[in-house]
This record gives structure tokens, sequence and C-alpha cells, in this order.
């Protein structure tokens, strides 16, 4: 595996990449590996020729209050990390190779943000949506391989690949969970252990949901309220949201038909969790 840190040498790679003729898998990160993004990493090797990986933690997707100096990050555990699961390039730039000067052109994401996270997190998106399609310049992925834990970004990134008209596929992965059903996330090792007791019950509640809608309910605040209902029961947290939408569209439902996604985030004393079931419901 090659560590690449600067923006030229890694859009070199890639041109003689494409030159020669490789398909590429490509797998954004902000570091701090875990068993969630080595399954992206793994299939992108297993689909493509080459697969590459990024550590950036992107600071234009951090509010004023968000946790960016205190995000964590293991470069020399990442590294290694990436390598056993088969990446061949690991671009790591620092913020000034990333942003050298104040941007003159930035993104503004208009739809798919004002739900779930984004709610709470203006511009959030925005940043996001910068730094992939920057990202995707300078790599030229053939395949970008998301995980749908955060289901709410992997529709902004389907929406930005078809608006722009980008030549990247986008590969929507399963979320990868514990043996107790928690996502696995960097910010899980922030949980006190009564709240890691507690963390299982985010994805229990929503598989109360997908009951709810397996046993042919259609009102969508009925599901909301049973899902609000567990998790006040189950959870010291505090409940941040509680939806039920259209995926990926992310808009309200009159009645559950058609594509659905079921999703919470409840913050505890150092982290905020989300999770999510999106559902076929074949209507």
């Amino acid at each position: 595996m090659k560590i690449v840190k600067s923006v030229a040498e890694m859009s070199e790679i890639a041109r003689r990449l494409k030159r020669e003729g490789k398909t590429v898998g490509f797998v954004p990160t902000m570091g701090y590996l875990h068993e969630g993004h080595l399954a992206l990493m793994e299939r992108a090797r297993k689909e493509n020729d080459v697969a590459v990986a990024s550590i950036f933690v992107n600071p234009l997707q951090f509010g004023p209050n968000e946790d960016y100096e205190t995000y964590p990050r293991d470069f020399e555990r990442d590294k290694r990390l990436a390598e056993g699961a088969g990446i061949g390039y690991l671009f790591h730039p620092d913020v000034k190779e990333m942003y050298p000067r104040e941007l003159s052109v930035t993104v503004k994401v208009v739809k798919r943000t004002d739900v779930l996270c984004g709610r709470s997190r203006p511009g959030h998106f925005d940043g996001v949506a910068v730094v992939l399609l920057k990202l995707f310049s300078i790599i030229q992925p053939t395949r970008a391989y998301f995980g749908m834990k955060d289901a709410q970004q992997a529709a902004i990134v389907g929406a930005l690949i078809e608006d722009l008209n980008l030549p990247v596929e986008l590969v929507p992965v399963e979320t990868v969970r514990e043996k107790d059903g928690l996502a696995k996330s960097s910010r899980n090792v922030r949980l006190t252990p009564e709240e890691r007791e507690e963390a299982p019950h985010l994805y229990r509640s929503l598989l109360l949901g997908k009951s709810l809608v397996e046993k042919g309910e259609k009102d969508p605040e009925k599901i909301a309220g049973a899902i609000k209902d567990y998790l006040t029961e189950n959870v010291s947290g505090e409940i941040d949201y509680v939806e039920v939408l259209a995926y990926p569209e992310l808009v309200p439902l009159p009645e559950i038909r058609g594509r659905v996604i079921l999703a919470v985030a409840v913050k505890f004393s150092n982290a905020r969790l989300i999770d999510n079931i999106v559902l076929e419901t074949g209507e």
C-alpha cells in the first residue's frame, strides 16, 4: 500500500490508472477506522482492479460547536487496517493541501438536507459536497462506496452524482453492526459503560417500527410514535429525532408506500448516535 499526501501525486496516480484501463473503487473516510469502514474497503477491493481510500477530517463539515478538534484520530492504526483490507493507495492530505486558500467557489445542497441530521447541522452537507467533489476530481474513481449507517449522506451523494453528471457509480453498503445490533461508529468509544448498554436499543426501536410496517401499519406518525415511546422507555439519552420518510428523496409520506427510511438519533453525554433501516414495502 502506498501512502499519498499530495494532491498532485494522487492526481497523477489516478491519471495513470485510467490510462491503464484500471477500475478504481474509492472509500472516503475521516479515519479512526472500524469494521464498517473495512467492509467498504474490502468490497471496493473485490469489485475493482484497484482500491483507494482517503483519510481526511474535513473541517468544512463541522459546525462551530461540533467536535472537529476532538474527533478521534489514529493514523498509524488506520494505516495498518487499510492495508489489511486490501487498499492499494491511501490518500492522506492535510488541511492546507486540500484547502490551500479560501474557497472562491462553494456548493449548496438544497434538497434532502432539512431533515434527519441535516436539520440540526446547517451547512454540514455543503461541506461534505465540497470535499467529495474535490476527492472525486482528484481520484477519478469508477465506483465510490458509502455505508448506509449515514443514509442521509448516501442519499445526498446520490443526488450530487446524478445532478452534476459525475462519472462515478455510487455503491451503498449495508450497516455493519456489533453482535448486539449497535451500528459500528468511531463515536461509540465515547459512550459510558451504562450508555453502551443502552445504545443497542436504537436498533431495536427500528426493528419495532419495521415489524409494524410488516404487520400492515400505514400511518408514518403511528410508527414514529411507537419508536419514540420505545426509546423513551429504554434510553437515558436525549432523543434528537425519530423520522419516517420516503427514501432517497427524504420527504414526508402521507402513508407508507415504496421505499421508506426509519431513522433515529440520540444524544448521549459525549456522543450522538444515529441509526436507520431502509425498507422496500413493495407498493
